[in-house]
C-alpha cells in the first residue's frame, strides 16, 4: 500500500492543544453564565461583540423592521431555499411512523414519535452571516412539530442580519435573540432572568460553540458535534485541478481553522491542484481566511489504487465529501464515515450548504463515524409503550417474567409479575420463588 502525503496540515498534537485551551475558555464562560444569568451574558456580549441593546430579544416589530431592509429577490431566494430544505425534512419526516402491534394475543406494543418541546437553534454570523443555517435547524425544528423553537445568532458588524433574522422568522422561530458564541448557546441550555432554558441545542458553530455543546451535553440534549467546517474531495483524472482547488478553498474560507484536504490517485492532479490553489489565492478576497485554513489545516494525499483512496477517506470521515471520479457511486455503496456526499462534478457543496434541500449542519472530527447530520429525526423522540389486555396474556408473560427475574435475582420484580399470575390466573406462586413452568410451556 502506499499513501503519500504531498502536503500536511498542523500536527495532531498542536491540533489538541488549541483543543485544551478552549476547553478551559468555556468551561470558566459556562460557569460565569450560571452563576451571573444575564450579568454575564451582557458582560460578554460587550467583550467580544461590542453589542449591548436594551433587549437581545427580538420584538415583531423589530423583526419586521429588518426584514423590510431586504429586495424582494432577497426575500424570494431566502423562501425559495426554505421550501427546499423544508420540502426535503418532510419527505424525511413522512418515514418515521408510529408503530402498534400485537406480538402475542392479547399483548400489544408500541411506539410514538414525540418532538423534542423545546429547541435552542444557533446560527453562526460573526464572520459571515450563516443565512442557510437558519434554515437547516429552524426550518427542520419546525417540520417535526417542536412548540417552542429558539433561535440565536451573533451580531454582524454590530447590530442584527437582516438576511439571517428573516430567514428564522421565516423558518418558524418563536424566540429570536442576538447573542453570540459561548454566552449565546450557555444562555439558551442554562437559562437566565429574561431567557427560559431549552431542552436541546442544535447548529454549528466554531470551536468554542462546538465545545459549549458539548459541555453542556447531557444538562440539555444536542444534535452532534458541529464544529469548523471540514471538507474532503475524492477526485481522479475525469476533473481538472481548477474544479478541485475552487471546491477546497471555497470550504476553507469558512475559518483560520477549516480542515480542506484532497484525495486522489493521480500526482498529475494532486501537482496540479496545489498550483491552482496558489493561482487563486492571489485573487480570492477571502484569501486571509481560506490561506490560513489551505496553509495550516490543507492536506493533499496520493493514492495508488481507488481502494486506498477509500481507505484514506474513511479513516478521515470527514464533513463534507465531494467525489468526483469515475467511480463515484462505488463511493458511495462503500463509504460509511462522513457527514454529506455530493456526487459528480456537477455537484459541490455550496449547494447542499445553501439550497438543495438536504441539511447542511453535519458531523465533524470523525463524528461521521457514529453519527448522521442534523435531520427532521434528531427533533423527535421515538418512546415505546407496552399494554395487555387480556388475563390469559397477563398470565403467560408473567409467568416467564417471574421466573427470569428469579434467575437474576430480583425478588421484588418478580413479585410484580406473582401478583398477576395470582390475580389474574388464580395460580399461587409462593412469595420469593419463581413461577411454575406448566406443561404448554415446556
Amino acid at each position: 500500500m502506499t499513501i503519500e502525503y504531498l502536503k500536511r496540515g498542523r500536527s495532531e498534537a498542536d491540533r489538541n492543544d488549541d483543543d485544551t485551551k478552549v476547553r478551559q475558555t468555556v468551561e470558566a464562560t459556562l460557569k460565569d453564565i450560571e452563576d451571573n444569568g444575564d450579568k454575564a451574558v451582557r458582560a460578554l456580549s460587550e467583550k467580544f461583540d461590542d453589542y449591548s441593546p436594551k433587549n437581545f430579544r427580538l420584538s415583531q416589530s423589530e423583526i419586521d423592521d429588518l426584514i423590510a431592509q431586504l429586495t424582494p429577490r432577497e426575500v424570494a431566494d431566502i423562501k425559495f431555499a426554505q421550501e427546499q430544505v423544508r420540502n426535503f425534512a418532510q419527505a424525511q419526516r413522512d418515514t418515521m411512523l408510529d408503530l402498534e402491534i400485537e406480538t402475542l394475543p392479547g399483548v400489544i406494543l408500541g411506539h410514538k414519535n414525540i418532538p423534542v418541546q423545546s429547541v435552542g437553534c444557533y446560527v453562526p454570523g460573526g464572520k459571515f452571516p450563516m443565512v442557510a443555517s437558519a434554515h437547516m435547524s429552524v426550518v427542520s425544528a419546525a417540520v417535526a412539530g417542536v412548540p417552542r423553537i429558539v433561535a440565536c445568532t451573533p451580531p454582524f458588524n454590530g447590530k442584527p442580519n437582516p438576511g439571517v433574522i428573516a430567514a428564522m422568522h421565516f423558518g418558524g422561530a418563536h424566540e429570536i435573540y442576538v447573542l453570540g458564541g459561548i454566552q449565546g448557546v450557555g444562555a439558551m441550555a442554562l437559562g437566565t432572568e429574561t431567557i427560559n432554558p431549552v431542552h436541546m441545542l442544535v447548529g454549528p458553530g466554531n470551536a468554542f460553540v462546538a465545545e459549549a455543546k458539548r459541555q453542556l451535553f447531557g444538562r440539555v440534549g444536542i444534535d452532534l458535534f458541529a464544529g469548523p467546517t471540514e471538507t474532503l474531495v475524492i477526485a481522479d483524472e475525469t476533473v481538472d485541478a481548477e474544479l478541485c482547488a475552487t471546491d477546497l478553498l471555497g470550504q476553507a474560507e469558512h475559518g483560520y481553522n477549516s480542515p480542506a484536504v484532497m484525495i486522489t490517485n493521480s500526482r498529475k492532479l494532486a501537482e496540479g491542484t496545489m498550483a491552482e490553489i496558489e493561482r487563486i489565492l492571489k485573487i480570492l478576497p477571502t484569501a486571509d481566511t481560506a490561506g490560513k485554513s489551505w496553509e495550516d489545516y490543507g492536506e493533499m494525499i496520493l493514492c495508488d489504487t481507488y481502494d486506498e483512496m477509500l481507505e484514506a477517506a474513511e479513516d478521515l470521515a470527514s464533513e463534507h465529501v465531494q467525489v468526483m471520479t469515475e467511480r463515484d457511486d462505488w463511493f458511495l455503496d462503500k463509504m460509511t464515515a462522513y457527514g454529506a456526499l455530493f456526487l459528480g462534478p456537477r455537484t459541490n457543496v455550496a449547494n447542499g450548504d445553501k439550497v438543495i434541500g438536504t441539511n447542511h449542519t453535519l458531523p465533524t472530527k470523525k463524528a461521521g463515524r457514529y453519527t448522521g447530520g442534523l435531520w427532521v429525526g434528531k427533533f423527535l423522540k421515538t418512546h415505546s409503550y407496552q399494554k395487555i389486555t387480556t388475563d390469559e396474556a397477563a398470565v403467560k408473560i408473567g409467568e416467564y417474567g417471574s421466573r427470569l427475574c428469579i434467575l437474576e435475582g430480583f425478588v421484588g420484580h418478580a413479585e410484580q409479575c406473582n401478583i398477576r399470575v395470582r390475580r389474574y390466573g388464580g395460580i399461587n406462586v409462593p412469595y420469593g420463588e419463581g413461577a411454575p413452568a406448566r406443561d404448554a410451556d415446556e
